[in-house]
């Protein structure tokens, strides 16, 4: 199996076999060149993609996040998965950090590679880059570091202030990962050239391996290299985790991942290492649960990896499909739209679900109401799904609300690649 993608020797992709008059096999197996509808440089199929992992993360934390009011008037945090592990499936279709890491790593080489066409400078291109993340960061530090002084001078008590510290500043590890690739997207760039995605992905999974064998207690006292106690794991675990996805991004920005073999070869391999993880005894869900010995996000585990290569690779099967489907004027325009503000997105979603849950809280309390289904009771069994699905509409609309400043900003900028 030509796990990588690349192409064989003889028939160039585009020609026909001599003496045959068909495509050549290479074409026939392709994903990539089909339908990418591309327009004014945008591969819609790419952009379907990152709207659909803002999406399934935004959708992800506001149906596994309950804010539980106690008889102190504190919120505190729960998961619905405590009470509901057989809901753990539905975690690998919504959290799709490897996802996003694969699109960001596609733009990224674009990006690079368009802005050394017009020779720009790597740097320059890097603080532009660079530039689009720190503006949204500085306005929600910002923003709640006004709310949360209020708020403490006015007497919340202290385990709501935790939770809404916890809930702001839970996005934000994500950014340090991405900000690290994307400052070496130059130099990944050159050694994927010299030594393609396998050889690069070898070294990645051994660490997440090495930081899982650490985790779960493993006494390394006879491996041949002596590990340093405790804190290395999560900085090693995250950066390696999601070099992997990010890697597979640049690869198919050069024309690496074209193969449909390549994909299917990522989704079963991803599935199969899922489901030998879980007999293994790591946990079936996609994100923390309290109460779980382990986490597969926290550092990023194996399971987190497999996941992220079986997401990568059912990617590249629809990229085709979803291009297509975004010819629609309609729907290719709601996409650009979340795509202008992703960043944003991800930022102010969780100060949403805390916003509109604290608010809910006060006016309840203020009328006698007491705790409001899908808002504040404890989220531990279908009911509480039902209610927290009728408050989904009202927390995009705040989010909407919220971003309307930053929609209009956006218009002026230039589209992520």
């Amino acid at each position: 199996m030509n796990i990588l993608g690349q192409r064989r020797a003889g028939t160039a992709p585009g020609r026909q076999d001599r003496g045959t008059g068909s495509p050549s096999p290479d074409d026939r197996d392709r994903v990539t060149d089909g339908p990418r509808r591309e327009t004014g440089g945008r591969d819609r199929g790419i952009d379907g993609l990152r709207a659909y992992a803002i999406g399934g993360v935004v959708f992800g934390h506001w149906l596994v996040t309950g804010l539980v009011l106690g008889a102190d008037g504190a919120l505190r945090m729960a998961s619905p998965l405590a009470a509901m592990p057989v809901l753990a499936p539905v975690t690998w279709l919504l959290q799709t950090l490897g996802l996003f890491f694969f699109v960001s790593g596609y733009a990224s080489a674009r990006s690079l590679g368009s802005a050394t066409a017009r020779g720009l400078t790597s740097a320059r291109w890097l603080r532009r880059r660079l530039g689009r993340l720190g503006r949204p960061v500085l306005l929600l530090l910002g923003g709640w570091l006004v709310v949360l002084t209020c708020a403490a001078l006015l007497g919340t008590p202290a385990a709501t202030l935790r939770t809404a510290v916890t809930l702001v500043a839970s996005p934000l590890w994500f950014l340090l990962p991405l900000v690290a690739m994307v400052a070496s997207t130059g130099p990944l760039a050159r050694a994927l050239h010299r030594h393609g995605p396998l050889r690069l992905a070898v070294p990645a999974v051994t660490l997440v391996t090495l930081s899982d064998l650490a985790g779960r207690g493993i006494d390394p006292a006879g491996w041949p290299v002596p590990l340093p106690d405790g804190g290395w794991r999560v900085p090693v675990a995250v950066l390696a985790a999601w070099l992997l996805p990010y890697l597979l991004g640049m690869a198919l920005a050069g024309g690496r991942l074209g193969n449909r073999r390549t994909a299917v070869g990522l989704l079963l391999g991803g599935a199969a290492g899922m489901a030998g993880l879980g007999l293994a005894g790591y946990p079936t869900s996609a994100v923390g649960v309290p109460g779980d010995g382990m986490s597969n996000l926290d550092p990023p585990s194996l399971f987190a990896v497999c996941l992220a290569s079986a997401q990568v690779g059912a990617a590249l099967l629809i990229r085709p499909v979803l291009a297509g489907a975004l010819a629609r004027p309609r729907r290719w325009a709601a996409v650009r739209r979340l795509n202008r503000v992703a960043i944003s997105v991800y930022l102010w979603h969780q100060s949403t679900l805390l916003g509109v849950t604290a608010l809910v809280a006060l006016a309840a309390g203020l009328s006698g109401a007491g705790a409001v289904p899908g808002l504040h009771t404890a989220p531990d069994g279908p009911d509480w799904i039902a209610a927290r699905l009728v408050w989904l509409p009202v927390f995009v609309l705040v989010l909407s609300v919220l971003l309307g400043p930053g929609r209009r900003r956006a218009r002026s900028d230039p589209e992520p690649a």
